[in-house]
């Protein structure tokens, strides 16, 4: 079913198109290397993945700050794990982490295929609730910037998805009406239910194959992104 009358694309970024997961995961494998933390990887993303997710979902319902989620999340790991961290390491792990995310820059299967059909046809954005300082590197570093003709953060915003105002915001930037517009993502709550009550049409991208959601347009892999566009 091909949606009718877009003029703009919207896509969230982590887990959208660029692979959070596998970026993240060689991250910590570099900086538990760089500051001899003696914990086997895969145990602690097999706790640390979980406490991240629900420490976002908190982040992005205002409960904690940016700061309690970037130290809650390891140091509520290492305690899961009973492993001994002070303060000191978890603070610069904490910053090893922000400074060298950026430097693994692995994208999601089929995602530059899918901007470079767009970009003939569309305009395209990114709206994102990730941290300002990072996402633009992400974006340049995974040689991506260059499809994007706005960019729309949550700090920026001062709000983040779903809250209307980051779309309206976003839009404005792109000159873009809601009803010539499409979100693309893949947090139901933020990127489906956000756009779609701002006005925009919406594509859930069912990053973990979860297909629990029947009311709307879903896809599992961006390659097949000319089905609906």
């Amino acid at each position: 079913m091909k949606l009718n009358n877009i003029e703009h694309v919207f896509f969230d970024l982590d887990h959208t198109l660029w692979d959070f997961d596998k970026n993240s995961a060689l991250t910590f494998e570099y900086i538990f290397k760089l500051n001899k933390i003696d914990l086997e990887l895969q145990r602690f993303l097999d706790v640390y993945v979980p406490i991240n997710y629900e420490y976002w979902e908190n982040y992005r319902k205002n409960l904690v700050s940016k700061e309690k989620l970037r130290y809650g999340r390891l140091k509520d790991s290492f305690l899961a794990l009973s492993y001994q961290a002070d303060d000191t390491i978890i603070d610069k792990l904490s910053n090893d982490y922000i400074l060298y995310l950026s430097e693994y820059n692995h994208l999601l299967d089929g995602g530059v295929e899918a901007l470079d059909y767009l970009s003939k046809k569309y305009t395209l954005h990114i709206i994102t609730n990730g941290f300002e300082e990072v996402q633009h590197k992400k974006l340049k570093n995974s040689n991506i910037l260059n499809y994007f003709n706005t960019i729309t953060t949550s700090e920026e915003a001062g709000v983040k998805k779903p809250h209307p105002n980051i779309f309206d915001i976003s839009l404005k930037k792109a000159k873009a009406l809601p009803q010539k517009s499409v979100m693309i993502g893949d947090n139901y709550e933020a990127d489906i239910v956000g756009a779609a009550d701002f006005g925009l049409q919406t594509i859930y991208f069912d990053y973990y194959n979860k297909s629990a959601y029947n009311d709307v347009i879903g896809l599992n892999n961006l390659k097949n992104i000319n089905l609906y566009l």
